[in-house]
């Protein structure tokens, strides 16, 4: 017989089993579902319900979008969800109407690649996956809103991603405002001439090309020529945050290479202060802004121009007053001024041009070639590293130094990056490491232009290191610029050469002050299948044009093959071909947008599988809105602003820390764009964020590395092994592949649903990671047997509780227990809160004789958000006929709460001599007077004077003596 059904439990029928919680809980979660018990009303529209209800203050809870995995749930998993549930309904029982729901982030490569490899369309393989998950987590009792659950792959959600597409594309930032507006006012303002174009021509003088040229430079949805990660092994383009510190695909592990293509862009960037500063109004850990204001990466700097030729190259620095130390320039390989219609690379050599500048080539173009296709192998990392060789190539352009007037040369090389800046620096070579390193690599001049304050002199040529400090003195500063007036920063401190310096490089035309963002902006396109289609089609000269509302949902097409073409993972020189670009029909249409039928070719690059849960939350609010996205009176309701909330959001959002950065940037940057057109009240997504630690596990490799099952290993003499061959343990994930997952459906069927989420419940402090141990359930399922015994009689079925007053004793461990494990629930302190019920339970349980019905029921209804199935069934079983789900809390009583006594202990010479019961409430002057008076204490004076006696009432009397 296995640990839950032992001939006790033979001898006892109506003993609390895994067979009796089976069916307990399945038809309580039958009667949830049926009765619509957590079904939470909306104020208005068809979700509308009790007034009373809706009346009450509001919560909204959510959990992170889950991806619907072909392999279902592990016990990690639902470590959120039961943590959630468990708050939203100790909510519920104390006064709020809560909304809570799930639904499932369903687009992703995972079911693009079971396609590939089955023929299997993905929404086949995705919505049995949807199936098979929604039995796993309504099996844990789940108290979910069923009504509202939404999956990203319906084309009546994904309509709606489109149409948030179709604004943002439709809009841009005003600097001045502050704000997004609607596109139609920066046309109307280039209309008026309020606003002049790029090249001063009159707005009706330029082509309907060139116009699109003109407004795409201020979109916030935009497609450009860009440098992109492009991973041949995988066939698309990958976000930085998709690329590992390696330069690696994060999933599959391939090479990422750097290439310059056609790609949609979101323009987060132009909302990097309003994602900085509004930060300050989230409750969310520090450790997350951290990571969000690091990302962002704030800075306070320069843009300069320096002249070349006919063109300039155009610099973002930090450290403007050290212009004059600038003896040579930097562009990132990928810089538009070495190659294409602006290249500033000359035929041949300049005279007199250093050998050790060519890279032994015979001509510039054939040294910058080969220099940028040795910088796309590496990634940004790899380039970033401190590498002892610094490598780069001379261009053959010389730029001139705009406060200086002297000619420096122009290089690229590969720790210059076009991801930040402006891809081109100004090197500065005495006081910046790198631009040290490279000038001694390449025999180039440096000048002192920060006094050194360590004595090392002015002479770089003796220096073994740059010098870098805020606190010097600028030295040999000044002298005549090509804009005929005079500059100089001698003698000024560095604010001061900073401040100064810009007021005359903007006076001049030459630059200005200017904040720079570590941020680029989103890249948005993905060469995949499985995403949602943009709703954009392009004329026959190239414009693209948004879809009007009426064409929404754009559906995604039928395609014989799946896959992005892919390639040999090495190799760089390839380009991306798209699934939907195979299916002509759906590509070639012809369309009224208004202006009559014309031809359009629709985009075939496919969204990011970000795009769907950038929103989600508001759908939850308004799930079948099919005329708005969220009607502004529900979304005001349970999102808008209020008192301690003032950018309105999601009042509890529980996820791991692994979204740190991608979706909750991303997320925050939709919401803020909706909000400033007017679409929505909320400024930001979600108000408090909690991250949940992680359910480990041990993972077992033979000698190999090959992890081995889990289950089947075994111990001996310390040391563990898996048939006969001794293998290594260490602790770590959880997940099928490392062959050491639990599913949630082995631990319902050996104890039931509740013991398993009062186990996870009661592991640890939430946020702290923690190691699963299967033999420890049964803790649990033993809690939950001696409440049940407290309760029914296992023999006869019948309750047992008697309506009697329960004794002193009884009511102060009951009362404390209610007061502690309100508080507990109420901040997320779950295994404390497991613990205060415990141990009332147990003093139930040693008290003996049947429970009075005032204590029992307020057991039932404190362990009820924590396992919400046996508490439905005794509180039935009470006499009860409706739920337990809408029942008041219990509230304490203040009088029993506090002891009546407590101990306090007596010292003399920091030795204990008496111990003394005392009320609480004691006064320091009493408690002295009743210590001094013990006789144990008069005893060990022994008619000693007193020095000195310290008082901590109630619990603590040190007494010193003369």
């Amino acid at each position: 017989m296995s640990e839950t059904t032992s001939a006790a439990e033979v001898a006892a029928p109506h003993r609390y089993t895994a067979a009796l919680a089976a069916d307990i809980e399945a038809r309580w979660q039958d009667f949830w579902e049926a009765a619509g018990t957590y079904e939470a009303p909306n104020p208005k529209g068809d979700l509308a319900g009790d007034p009373e209800l809706v009346a009450k203050p509001k919560k909204f809870i959510m959990d992170m979008f889950p991806y619907p995995s072909g392999a279902g749930l592990h016990v990690g998993h639902p470590l959120g969800f039961i943590a959630t549930d468990v708050y939203a309904r100790h909510l519920r029982m104390t006064g709020h109407n809560v909304l809570h729901t799930l639904g499932f982030d369903a687009f992703g490569l995972p079911a693009e690649q079971y396609a590939v490899q089955t023929g299997t369309h993905p929404r086949v393989s995705t919505e049995a996956n949807i199936v098979n998950m929604r039995r796993q987590l309504r099996r844990l009792g789940l108290g979910h809103d069923l009504r509202r659950s939404v999956e990203t792959i319906d084309p009546a959600y994904y309509k709606w991603t489109q149409w948030i597409f179709v604004q943002i594309f439709n809009s841009w930032y005003d600097t001045d405002a502050k704000k997004a507006r609607p596109i139609a006012d920066l046309v109307a303002q280039f209309e008026a001439g309020e606003r002049a174009t790029p090249d001063g021509r009159p707005w009706s003088a330029l082509s309907a090309v060139e116009r699109a040229e003109v407004l795409g430079e201020y979109r916030l949805a935009y497609a450009s020529d860009a440098p992109v990660n492009w991973c041949p092994g995988l066939g698309t383009v990958l976000a930085n945050e998709e690329v590992t510190a390696e330069g690696r695909s994060e999933r599959g592990n391939f090479p990422v290479f750097k290439a310059k293509l056609r790609q949609w862009n979101m323009r987060i960037t132009a909302y990097g202060d309003r994602l900085l500063e509004d930060l300050d109004g989230l409750d969310w850990p520090e450790a997350i802004k951290l990571q969000q204001r690091n990302w962002i990466g704030r800075s306070e700097g320069a843009r300069v121009d320096f002249p070349v030729g006919d063109d300039k190259i155009t610099i973002f620095t930090t450290r403007q007053d050290t212009l004059f130390g600038a003896t040579y320039m930097v562009l990132a390989p990928e810089h538009e001024l070495v190659s294409g219609e602006r290249s500033i690379v000359p035929d041949a050599w300049p005279e007199g041009t250093h050998e050790v500048w060519t890279g032994g080539y015979g001509t510039p173009a054939e040294a910058v070639a080969a220099y940028r296709k040795q910088a796309a192998a590496k990634s940004d990392v790899e380039r970033q590293a401190e590498a002892k060789d610094k490598t780069g190539v001379f261009t053959g352009a010389y730029a001139t130094n705009p406060v200086s007037g002297e000619r420096v040369p122009v290089f690229i090389a590969d720790y210059v990056l076009m991801g930040y800046g402006t891809g081109a620096i100004m090197a500065v070579p005495a006081h910046d490491s790198r631009d040290f390193a490279f000038a001694r690599a390449f025999e180039l001049p440096m000048r002192c232009v920060v006094e050194p304050s360590d004595g090392r002199g002015q002479d770089p040529a003796t220096w073994d290191d740059a010098f870098d400090s805020y606190e010097a003195k600028i030295v040999n500063s000044s002298g005549a610029d090509i804009a005929g007036a005079d500059i100089s920063l001698d003698g000024l401190t560095v604010p001061e050469a900073k401040a100064k310096i810009i007021e005359w490089l903007s006076a001049n035309g030459i630059g200005e002050g200017t904040v720079n963002f570590r941020l680029r902006d989103w890249l948005f396109s993905r060469q995949r299948y499985w995403g949602e289609p943009f709703p954009i089609v392009y004329d026959e000269d190239g414009v693209a044009h948004a879809l009007p509302e009426s064409m929404l949902p754009l559906e995604l097409p039928e395609v014989d093959d799946y896959s992005p073409r892919t390639f040999d993972p090495d190799d760089a020189d390839t380009q991306p071909e798209t699934p939907l670009s195979r299916n002509e029909d759906w590509v070639n249409v012809e369309l009224d947008l208004g202006d009559g039928p014309k031809k359009y070719r629709r985009e075939t690059n496919t969204m990011p599988n970000w795009a769907g849960s950038c929103w989600y939350e508001m759908r939850y609010t308004d799930p079948h809105n099919d005329t708005a996205l969220v009607d502004p009176e529900i979304e005001q309701y349970w999102m808008g602003p209020r008192e301690g909330q003032p950018s309105g959001g999601v009042d509890l959002y529980v996820g791991g820390q692994e979204h740190a950065v991608l979706h909750l940037l991303y997320a925050r940057f939709w919401s803020k764009v909706l909000h400033d057109l007017g679409h929505i009240a909320s400024s930001e997504p979600f108000h408090k964020l909690y991250n949940q630690g992680m359910i480990q596990a041990f993972v077992y490799r033979d000698s190999r590395g090959i992890a081995v099952p889990a289950a089947e290993v075994e111990e001996h003499d310390g040391a563990y092994y898996y048939q006969g061959e001794k293998v290594s343990r260490v602790l770590g994930k959880m997940g099928k592949s490392l062959k050491n997952a639990v599913t949630p459906d082995e631990i319902c069927a050996e104890y039931g649903a509740d013991t398993l989420r009062l186990y996870e419940m009661a592991m640890g402090p939430l946020d702290v990671s923690r190691p699963w141990d299967t033999r420890a359930v049964v803790g649990q399922y033993r809690l939950l047997q001696r409440l049940w015994r407290n309760v029914v009689d296992e023999a006869t079925g019948e309750v047992t509780v008697v309506d009697a007053e329960p004794d002193e004793d009884t009511l102060r461990a009951l009362h404390k227990a209610i007061d502690g494990v309100n508080q507990d629930l109420a901040n997320l302190r779950f295994n404390t809160a497991i613990a205060k019920v415990t141990e009332l339970n147990n003093h139930l349980t040693k008290t003996g004789g049947p429970v009075a019905r005032t204590v029992a029921e307020r057991l039932v209804l404190l362990i009820a958000p924590l396992a919400p199935h046996i508490a439905e069934e005794l509180w039935r079983k009470l006499g009860h006929q409706d739920s337990v789900v809408h029942q008041d809390f219990p509230v304490a009583d203040p009088a029993y709460v506090v002891d009546e006594t407590v101990t306090c202990v007596v010292q003399i010479k920091g030795k204990v001599k008496a111990r003394l019961e005392v009320a609480p409430s004691i006064t320091e002057a009493d408690l002295e007077a009743a210590a001094l008076a013990d006789p144990a204490v008069v005893a060990a004076l022994g008619g000693a004077g007193i020095r000195k006696v310290i008082v901590r009432a109630p619990k603590l009397v040190n007494i010193v003596p003369a």
